[in-house]
């Protein structure tokens, strides 16, 4: 390298030094400058630089400077250094400032904490030592050395400029100055944050030093790909690749421009899906796949509305609107600056329009289809299942194929369709009102595809809404561009292959086309997506391509192997449309005008559409390729395309349910053959139960014999049932539930939906035959049993559950050690987990009303142990009559599933579980919400039943006195048809001893969507009040609760806020209907109200065990109870029992007349003969004759003066005589059969009596005769010893005359009185007597053997602890012991009865 030029001349000192105005440089080859130091002053800074530059190389990294002035100003050249190369050893530049110095000073080697540098030796006798003095910003010291040439100083700062002072001290002393910059160090504890899938960011340690900034560098593969400098001690490197390695290198550069080596580190950029992921706090699902448990947790989230706050919530809101199958569920987004922005326009006036256009761009949004994609990846099977249900029911799109962008691989959603039924009428079922029902991935049925080829301005998807909708009403199904983030660009959704339905009503006026269709459509270029295209074309019957641009890559459609019917789809308007290309594509496939569809310039959307629509109805009628998505199976795996069914889990529990279902054919004749213990014999043993509680048929036999007979009964029907061998079929569906994880989920949902299709098919071909023979009356015979086939071709897992807890109870009456029984003790634990995995359980077997109480509370049992400590309970069951959408309710309410709309109602009661989160128990004071569902009420298939009252009210009482909360479900705002039951149930829990809770009551109005709605039934709903409010009193007085004045004294309701009007489920007219908006977000406030009741429930939550106690005493008392739940209403119960009361005072006082008529008849017979008589008839006979017709003539006075009073009685007004009308004959009936038991009794004593008085005459005859016998052989026996001289002793005189006794006793001829069960006689008395006193009485009855009481003297003590307090408050109050008048009362009643039988055995004697 030259020297600049204008530099004059050199030196030839050896040595670095520094002259008076002069610097002398020497380099290591012997090359050397001198110039005068002014003419470096005058120089530029470029100029000056280059100086620098080339010193540098002359010199290696020495300078230096002398005899300077005091005054002058010193450049340091050394801030110019800034290439790294130029300093091999790593060390810094070094400048040396010297003021008036004479010791010269050479810079050997700088470090990061060390600096080395020589001093000139000095020829002279004197010995010299040095002191050094070195100072920064943040750090000082100094050190002495004796006369050396080299100095080491160590311990310094790194990256640090160090003043130098160096002194050498002898006679004179001498400074000399230098300015030292350490090494700087590479920066520290580098860490990459952030990290996404276009960008990441780095942070570290500043290091210590004077360090000006940092130079970060991204290098990948070896090359560098961006360079950033920033004095911070962070970086962001954005536009990355996604899924790319990165090496990152970090160097720290000093104020002097020293660059430091570097710090290496690195990072992967995110993959798309990864990024996506955890951008919305999925990350973890991607392996632990997200459960419905997790989904239907109750937590604070369930009942607010506050808006998404960060990305993490919306998949969250998003899966709580869909599962309540709300319809605004994909318009989930952050507040962006929009909304701010239009929030701020409200309360300004002033005009800025720049402010307008300056809207902040946020990356906050996403695109919808992005979020269904990662929550499908993200999910198990179920939940899959679930949401594509719900996304159906909104007529949403559901997934065909979905991608993952990271494998690059697509995934055939067949199990998460599978659940999806539909119901539509094609044309040919028009007239008959018939309908196809069926799972839509078995229906066979052509599909079209839509695809996009490149760039397109038309936006396909929205193109395809306005295809599937009406004119009327647009439904958004496919997501698409001018949907709030539809414009959003697609992350991981593109590949994505979506599917929707379009299926025919039947009204060819309302029908876009008459035959059903599937739609598919592609998202994102086919020339990407080249397995999706390929599966498309193979499964098709046509395929319709979106194109455009003439770059589009028509030429690609050439390429592939299509099966399907191809059309073209262009946008004349478009710049880049090219007729040219598209002709010369067109003539390679072959196609004709009709396969290319055009929006010309003249064409708005309504013309384009009306013309698309005409192809594809074209192609619908004239293609024959239909196909199942099942039978896509085939194509996707010859593409290489996954299915999720392959899974090993789904696929085990597939073959054990076909194992199962493969042998149904006649499910009644199944039923009877695999399911044997849930038929008769169950039916047999309920029936005995009942009878056991009730004794209605006991009559007057021995009670305790009678229980004996029943219990014999039952024992019998359960070695019945133990001597059925378990079916090969349970066998199987015990085993298949004893696996474990997702297995046994997958086997039980393969059984529901494998029933549910062949009941479907049964039921279907049933309703037909049932059409057929309906046409002619006279069928009768054959229409019954086709109605009894109806209601027997019921088959679902429940009846295989039923079916295990008969097998179960039937085992405890084996002995302990049988080895049958002890196999079977899992069972419970069985049913307890599947309760806690979210599977419904049968509380109440519909077909036979009965609880199997052991297995239930075993398994209940079982559940506690599960989950204990953790064990508290809230109870919210259902009611109303049949078909008002109970299940569906709770469906939408909690997300569960209850059985809905498969052929068959729900029968019986069953329960589910759902967790509370633990976040929200402190809330709702419990760890589960128990969720009962209930059959509907006043079924028709029951109305024809005689005990149809009875059935329902057993049955809505239990559930009601089990709940917390007690939906009432109506239809509309009519509530009458669920009025009756209500009122008994109300005095049911009246009869009851304690029910133990206040249970709430929701009443909830289905379709009504009147807004005025709350307002306008005011007045219904507090008329309702007041009908409750009369029939709770109408209890009380009967039941002797007067203290009960209201309905809400029994259960808690409020008018203005326990009634929820709900408007109809379906938005429009089904099959295509989406469900009504309004209908979830009213099912959502309901949930909220119910939960937030739930959360000021005064009353503590029972725990598990309690619960089961709870169920056993409820049913027994329900059991109990007979009278009450005969009757529709407490109203007509209570017209009844008036009509009762009055009845028993007219018969009471038949009987007594006719009773005092028979005695003064057995006065006249028993006089008769005698001096006392008046009868004018001297012959017995004639004397019977004479009584028995004024026998009849009594009773015909008495049987008239009864049927007078009866209709007297039905023509007054009150006592709501009119609704016991329908009992009027039957009373009329009872009075006539009264005077039939009176006639014969008062016949009977008559007949009795004159026997009596002629056995009296006899009696005297044979006395007369026998006595003479007795006499003669006495006579006899007296002469027989005085011929033979024989002396009988007393003794032997005893024991002959004993002996003629018995003879003559022999003699006679005479029956044994019967003995008399008294006990039995009086307890059948009382049954009867109090059979309308409720089961309470009936359970009192039962509870002590009638022989028992009296043996100690009765004494009255309340049992409840209100009782005892109300009496202590009186006495208080009154001064009067309300306890001793009770016992008085008692003791007199007591006193009277004893009286009353002395009196009796007394005349009797």
């Amino acid at each position: 390298m030259t020297p600049p030029t204008w530099i004059k001349g050199a030196a030839e000192a050896l040595l670095l030094y520094l002259q008076e105005n002069l610097v002398s440089l020497l380099s290591p080859c012997f090359y050397s400058v001198e110039f005068p130091l002014k003419t470096l002053r005058r120089k530029s800074s470029t100029e000056v630089g280059a100086f620098s530059k080339w010193c540098e190389v002359l010199m290696n990294v020495s300078t230096t400077m002398a005899n300077l002035k005091e005054e002058e100003e010193f450049f340091d050249a050394a801030g110019a250094f800034t290439e790294p190369d130029c300093n091999p050893e790593g060390g810094s530049t070094v400048s040396l400032q010297s003021n008036n110095v004479s010791p010269p000073v050479a810079i050997h080697w700088v470090g990061t904490n060390i600096v080395s540098f020589g001093l000139a030796p000095i020829v002279s006798p004197v010995r010299y030592k040095f002191l050094i003095n070195y100072t920064s910003d943040t750090h000082s010291g100094s050190m002495e050395t004796r006369d050396c040439s080299t100095v080491e100083i160590v311990g310094l700062k790194p990256g640090t400029e160090y003043s130098f002072s160096i002194t050498r001290i002898a006679e004179t002393e001498e400074i000399a100055t230098l300015s030292v910059v350490t090494d700087p160090v590479p920066p520290m504890a580098i860490q990459v944050s952030e990290v996404s899938n276009e960008s990441l960011s780095l942070q570290w340690d500043k290091p210590s030093g004077e360090v000006e900034s940092f130079i970060v560098t991204c290098c990948s593969d070896g090359e560098r790909v961006q360079e950033l400098k920033t004095e911070t001690n962070s970086v962001t490197f954005n536009s990355l690749r996604p899924g790319v390695s990165y090496s990152l290198h970090v160097s720290t550069q000093l104020r002097n421009g020293t660059i430091s080596k570097p710090a290496v580190t690195s990072a992967k950029t995110m993959t798309d899906l990864e990024f996506q992921l955890e951008d919305l706090g999925l990350k973890k699902y991607k392996r632990e796949k997200i459960s419905l448990s997790k989904i239907l947790e109750i937590d604070e989230k369930t009942i607010t509305d506050q808006p998404v706050k960060c990305k993490s919530e919306i998949p969250w809101y998003f899966l709580k609107k869909q599962m309540m199958v709300n319809v605004t569920a994909r318009n989930v987004k952050l507040t962006s600056g929009c909304d701010l922005v239009c929030k701020d326009a409200v309360g300004t006036a002033k005009l800025d329009l720049r402010n307008l256009l300056n809207i902040p761009d946020t990356d906050d949004t996403l695109n919808p289809l992005d979020l269904i994609t990662a929550l499908f990846l993200c999910s198990d099977g179920f939940v899959q299942q679930e949401l594509a249900l719900k996304l159906s029911m909104c007529q949403f799109s559901v997934p065909l194929l979905l991608p993952n962008c990271d494998t690059q691989q697509c995934t055939l959603m067949l199990w998460a369709m599978r659940d999806i039924v539909k119901r539509y009428r094609p044309p040919a079922l028009s007239e008959s009102k018939g309908f196809i029902e069926e799972r839509i991935v078995n229906s066979e049925l052509p599909m079209i595809s839509f695809v996009r080829l490149g760039e397109c301005s038309l936006s396909k998807s929205e193109i395809l809404n306005k295809l599937l909708s009406n004119s009327q009403q647009y439904h958004d199904t496919f997501v698409h561009r001018d949907m709030e983030s539809g414009d959003v660009q697609r992350r991981i959704s593109n590949g994505l292959t979506e599917m929707t339905w379009y299926l025919p009503c039947g009204n060819k006026n309302m029908d876009i086309f008459s035959e059903p269709v599937a739609i598919a459509n592609l998202r994102g270029d086919i020339a990407s997506f080249e397995t999706q295209f390929s599966f498309l074309c193979q499964t098709s019957a046509a395929v319709f391509v979106f194109f455009e641009s003439e770059h589009s890559g028509l030429e690609f459609l050439t390429q592939q192997n299509c099966k399907a019917q191809i059309f073209l789809v262009g946008n004349v308007r478009s710049k880049t449309f090219s007729l040219d290309a598209l002709e010369e594509v067109a003539t390679k496939l072959c196609l004709t005008n009709n396969n290319i569809i055009l929006k010309t310039k003249s064409m708005n959307d309504a013309d384009f559409v009306k013309c698309l629509r005409k192809t594809v109805n074209d192609v619908v009628h004239s293609q024959h390729i239909k196909i199942s998505v099942e039978n896509m199976v085939s194509v996707a795996h010859e593409l290489g395309v996954l299915v999720e069914e392959d899974a090993p889990d789904c696929q085990a529990g597939k073959i054990n349910a076909d194992a199962i279902t493969a042998e149904i054919e006649n499910i009644p004749q199944y039923k009877e053959e695999h399911l044997p213990l849930q038929g008769q014999i169950w039916r047999e043993l309920t029936c005995l139960e009942k009878e056991e509680f009730r004794l209605q048929k006991v009559g007057s036999q021995n009670i305790e014999h009678y229980r004996s007979n029943l219990h014999e009964q039952k024992t019998e029907l359960r070695k019945r049932q133990n001597s059925y061998a378990m079916s090969p079929a349970m066998r199987c569906f015990i085993n298949a539930i004893s696996t474990k994880g997702m297995e046994r989920c997958y086997f039980l949902k393969w059984m529901q939906m494998n029933l549910d299709n062949l009941s479907r098919i049964k039921l279907s071909g049933l309703r037909e035959l049932y059409k057929e023979k309906s046409k002619d009356s006279g069928n009768k015979e054959e229409i019954k049993e086709i109605d009894q086939q109806l209601s027997s071709s019921s088959l679902g897992v429940e009846h295989f559950f039923r079916e295990m807890g008969q097998i179960y109870e039937a085992s405890l009456y084996l002995p302990e050690t049988d080895p049958s029984r002890q196999q079977l003790q899992h069972l419970p634990k069985l049913g307890a987990q599947l309760l806690l995995d979210g599977f419904p359980l049968e509380l109440v077997d519909g077909d036979a009303s009965n609880i199997p109480l052991r297995w239930v509370s075993d398994v209940l049992s079982q559940l506690n142990d599960l989950v204990s400590p953790k064990n508290k309970i809230r109870v919210i069951t259902v009611l109303g009559v049949q078909s008002t959408g109970k299940s569906t309710l709770l469906n939408t309410m909690f997300g569960v599933q209850f059985a809905v709309s498969s052929g068959r109602c729900t029968r019986g009661a069953f329960m589910l579980l759902i967790k509370v989160n633990e976040d929200f128990k402190k809330v709702l004071n419990c760890d589960f919400m128990m969720i009962i569902d209930t059959e509907g009420l006043k079924s028709p298939e029951l109305a024809q039943l005689d005990n149809s009252h009875e059935h329902d009210n057993e049955l809505a009482t239990l559930v009601v006195g089990l709940s917390d909360i007690t939906i009432i479900n109506i239809a509309m705002e009519n509530s009458t048809e669920m009025k009756d039951i209500l009122q008994i149930v109300v005095h049911a829990f009246l009869r009851m001893k304690e029910v133990g809770k206040k249970p709430q009551c929701q009443f909830v109005h289905q379709n009504v969507s009147d807004v005025s709605a709350h307002e306008k039934n005011l007045r219904d709903r507090k008329l309702l009040l007041e009908q409750l409010n009369e029939m709770t009193q109408a209890a009380a007085k009967m039941e002797k609760k007067e203290e009960y004045k209201s309905f809400t004294d029994v259960m808690e309701y409020n008018p203005d806020t326990g009634n929820c009007y709900i408007p109809g489920l379906w938005n429009g007219n089904p099959p295509m209907a989406p469900v009504n908006a309004g209908y979830s977000e009213a099912v959502y406030e309901l949930k909220k109200n119910i939960i937030q009741q739930l959360g000021k429930y005064e009353s503590t939550s029972n725990n598990i065990l309690e619960f089961r106690e709870w169920i056993t005493s409820l049913w027994n008392a329900v059991k109990h109870e007979n009278f009450i739940f005969s009757f529709r209403n407490s109203l007509v119960a209570d017209a009844y029992m008036r009509l009762c009361t009055e009845y028993n005072k007219w018969e009471w006082e038949f009987k007594k007349e006719m009773y005092k008529w028979v005695t003064t008849a057995e006065t006249r017979i028993s006089n008769f003969g005698t001096a006392a008589a008046t009868s004018e008839v001297s012959d017995m006979n004639e004397f019977i004759i004479v009584l028995k017709s004024e026998a009849t003539t009594e009773l015909t006075k008495w049987e008239t003066k009864l049927l007078e009073n009866l209709k007297n009685y039905f023509e007054q007004s009150e006592g709501h005589v009119y609704l016991v009308e329908a009992y009027r004959e039957d009373f009329a009936n009872s009075t006539k059969s009264l005077r039939r038991e009176i006639e014969n009794s008062v016949v009977n004593q008559v007949i009795a009596a004159v026997d009596i008085r002629r056995g009296m005459a006899e009696l005297d005859k044979i006395k007369e005769n026998h006595t003479k016998k007795l006499e003669n052989q006495v006579h006899q026996l007296i002469e027989k010893c005085r011929r033979k001289s024989i002396q009988m002793t007393e003794e032997e005189l005893d024991d002959e005359f004993a002996k003629i006794w018995s003879e003559t006793e022999n003699e006679l001829s005479f029956s044994k009185l019967s003995v008399k069960d008294i006990s039995s006689s009086v307890l059948h008395h009382l049954a009867t007597n109090l059979s309308m006193k409720g089961g309470y009485a009936r359970e009192l009855l039962n509870a002590k053997k009638l022989q028992d009481c009296g043996r100690e003297p009765f004494k009255y003590n309340p049992e409840a602890f209100m009782d005892r307090a109300r009496h202590k408050v009186k006495k208080f109050l009154f001064r009067k012991d309300y306890l001793l008048e009770i016992q008085k009362l008692a003791d007199n009643i007591i006193d009277a009865c004893t009286q009353f039988v002395t009196d009796k055995i007394e005349k009797k004697n």
